[in-house]
């Protein structure tokens, strides 16, 4: 049996006044630096039908000769839902990278960063296989990669790091905010604040990508008749992906049941106060290569602080970086 893989994260406590769940949530989006000076790279997805786009921002090294990779690491990020290298999470972990010295890229998944999708295929929450050919792509090019994945981008990578075990083409990786047991988390997203105000958020930008599709007047009917991401999820995700109901595609897609497959080093970063999630791992999920990390707020991918009078959101970077350096 392996050694059980240690790390002990930095204490996150936020004044009184900051430690709602939900100023937590929606502070960031209004308090986030300016987008940094990416680099855009597109390339085909992994069924060689849609155009995904890869934004960089990279540390001063000089290119490889032929042959070679670029020997300082990167680290790669897999977004949330309807998120892209512009979300405020990206933003905080691409400029805390850069500071360390490290080459920093978002992976954006079909149909976000601005590229259209071409082909069938949208987003599905337990492709892993997207995830690995994005890896095959970077690990070409740099040594050393280290993934994170937010939210839904989370949730897929931590199947990920279950699926392919020894073989997942990154040295470590950190999932943070994942809804990584799908059915209990859409049923949290149906709480009343969910429903009102994150639910409309998230749902109506894959609601309007979808009806520019090419689609049935089934499924036309169906996306615009949806108030609920359970409900576009049963007549567009799920039809669309194979699964024969939302019910199967949040079952097989959900990552918890192949965390105790994992083998490489994996911190699962999760706020007790999020609202976005449902049923979340504890030690009997994983395998000893996980380490949860359970601070008591944080909303979802919020971890907001005060320091030296400003708000600070470097604590998740931080913590990310921290566990990489252990590894």
């Amino acid at each position: 049996m392996t050694q059980k893989k240690t790390f002990t994260a930095p204490a996150f406590k936020p004044p009184f006044w900051l430690s709602n769940t939900h100023l937590q949530t929606i502070l960031p989006k209004f308090i986030m630096p300016e987008a940094p000076p990416y680099r855009r790279e597109l390339t085909l997805d992994s069924l060689n039908e849609s155009e995904v786009a890869y934004d960089f921002y990279d540390v001063d090294e000089a290119p490889p000769k032929d042959g070679d990779r670029y020997q300082t690491p990167i680290v790669v990020l897999f977004h949330g839902m309807e998120g892209s290298s512009l979300s405020h999470y990206a933003r905080t972990l691409a400029y805390y990278v850069h500071a360390q010295g490290w080459h920093f890229v978002v992976a954006h998944f079909r149909s976000c960063g601005g590229v259209p999708v071409r082909g069938r295929v949208f987003y599905d929450a337990g492709d892993s296989l997207e995830v690995h050919h994005s890896l095959q792509y970077l690990a070409k090019r740099y040594q050393t990669v280290h993934a994170v994945g937010t939210s839904l981008g989370g949730n897929v990578l931590g199947k990920y790091m279950g699926e392919y075990g020894d073989e997942a083409l990154c040295e470590a990786a950190a999932i943070v905010s994942a809804p990584l047991d799908l059915a209990s988390s859409s049923i949290a997203m149906e709480r009343l604040l969910g429903r009102r105000v994150y639910t409309p958020y998230l749902l109506n930008p894959i609601v309007a990508k979808a009806l520019g599709h090419q689609l049935s007047e089934e499924e036309i009917a169906g996306v615009k008749a949806s108030r609920r991401i359970s409900e576009f999820d049963q007549v567009f995700t799920a039809p669309r992906h194979g699964y024969r109901s939302k019910n199967e595609y949040y079952r097989q897609a959900s990552a918890l049941p192949y965390l105790h497959k994992i083998t490489k080093p994996t911190l699962i970063i999760t706020a007790k106060d999020d609202p976005f999630l449902g049923v979340v791992p504890d030690n009997g999920d994983i395998s000893n290569q996980v380490v949860l990390c359970e601070p008591k707020h944080g909303g979802h991918i919020g971890f907001v602080t005060w320091t030296d009078k400003k708000f600070d959101t470097d604590w998740y970077p931080k913590t990310v970086m921290q566990f990489f350096y252990t590894t």
